[in-house]
């Protein structure tokens, strides 16, 4: 089976979730005998899938993906022309949209539709932009992936599709952690940590992220708050709350951090907190399980489908619920070894093996 992967939208280093699931899924699809791929893509992103070692064909085009509207333009204008010369049987969309006229029957993923329960996330030209095409990809596709139950659920509810034409395929987890943690005592010394107990949470800063309500639960926790991570327009919000609610001295905005900061603080914090209203998958769940790190999160749309009996829930909207998880998790040894013990089981459990298998059977139920 010919399979073209649109991943005109990938770019290196700043997309998140979407450049772990095109490095992680493409090498496993490979890997599937049933399938000869060709991944249609920018030059950043190729070179970076080279780099890789990712054993597929790929068909560079000329497309600056970090401009969203040239990589609308280049998905619509120039992908079609690029699919009718490549003459694969299938086309697979990455990244929640999809070309209007292929050519192909195609399959896209969908990660989730936040813009839709959270518009005020994204920026108003972006949300207007998702609005128009993610319906209009749905609509022309033959099949859609969803990356979870909760996403399946949310795609029928707000794009009202028919259930038969979703196919949930969970995501595997991140990248394994293969960086040199950075010593606990550089961080401390570096992050201004001190020498007590550390609460991270790595979530980008955007509303549905829920950070406000976990800024504000810091009021009853003992712990520093570190959040790493890109700045966003919304994070000078962020800090103005935390300096209102005199937990300033508490919270650290840490920026921008390399893979062994990133394994470092894993090892050095006392727990992970995730506290989103809403995501599609939950990566960041996974990540921190997969280390052994003592998971507190949300139990909304489908964090619960992600951790399993792995993790200490709570109501996002409950600022007192969030604190008392955190501080349950801080006065608990024996609850923070049972739930990293679990969660590195729990994580086990996926794999991008098993999300390249079903990705492959949602392919065949397109061209049938």
């Amino acid at each position: 089976m010919r399979v073209a992967v649109n991943a005109v939208h990938l770019v290196p280093g700043e997309t998140g979730g979407f450049e772990i699931y095109a490095r992680r899924l493409l090498p496993a699809l490979a890997a599937l005998s049933e399938l000869e791929l060709v991944v249609v893509t920018g030059p950043s992103a190729a070179r970076m899938l080279r780099e890789d070692g990712t054993p597929v064909e790929i068909e560079v085009i000329r497309v600056d993906a970090r401009s969203r509207v040239r990589g609308v333009l280049a998905e619509q204008a120039v992908l079609p022309r690029v699919v009718r010369r490549l003459r694969p049987q299938l086309l697979h969309n990455l990244f929640n949209t999809a070309p209007a006229a292929p050519g192909v029957p195609q399959v896209t993923t969908i990660h989730d539709v936040i813009y839709r329960r959270f518009p005020e996330t994204h920026a108003g030209v972006l949300t207007w932009g998702l609005r128009v095409l993610v319906p209009l990809g749905v609509r022309r596709s033959s099949r859609l992936v969803a990356v979870s139950q909760a996403t399946k659920d949310d795609i029928v509810r707000f794009l009202d599709v028919r259930e038969d034409r979703i196919d949930v395929v969970p995501n595997g987890p991140g990248f394994p952690p293969t960086a040199e943690p950075t010593p606990e005592d550089d961080l401390r010394h570096r992050l201004v940590l001190g020498d007590g107990a550390v609460v991270l949470a790595l979530s980008a800063k955007r509303p549905h992220k829920n950070l406000e309500r976990l800024i504000e639960a810091m009021c009853d926790v003992d712990a520093i708050l570190v959040l790493p991570g890109y700045a966003t327009p919304f994070e000078d919000e962020l800090r103005a709350l935390a300096e209102r609610l005199g937990v300033g001295r508490r919270v650290r905005f840490a920026g921008w951090l390399d893979q062994s900061d990133i394994e470092g603080l894993y090892a050095l914090a006392t727990c992970v907190v995730v506290p989103s209203l809403a995501e599609g998958f939950g990566l960041p769940v996974l990540e921190a399980m997969q280390r052994g790190a003592p998971v507190a999160t949300s139990n909304a749309t489908s964090l619960p489908e992600v951790a399993g009996d792995a993790a200490l829930y709570f109501e996002p909207t409950n600022t007192n619920a969030i604190a008392d998880a955190v501080n349950r998790l801080l006065a608990d040894d024996g609850l923070r070894r049972q739930l990293g013990e679990a969660g590195r089981a729990q994580a086990a459990k996926f794999s991008w093996e098993r999300a390249a298998e079903g990705t492959a059977a949602s392919y065949r139920r397109a061209l049938e």
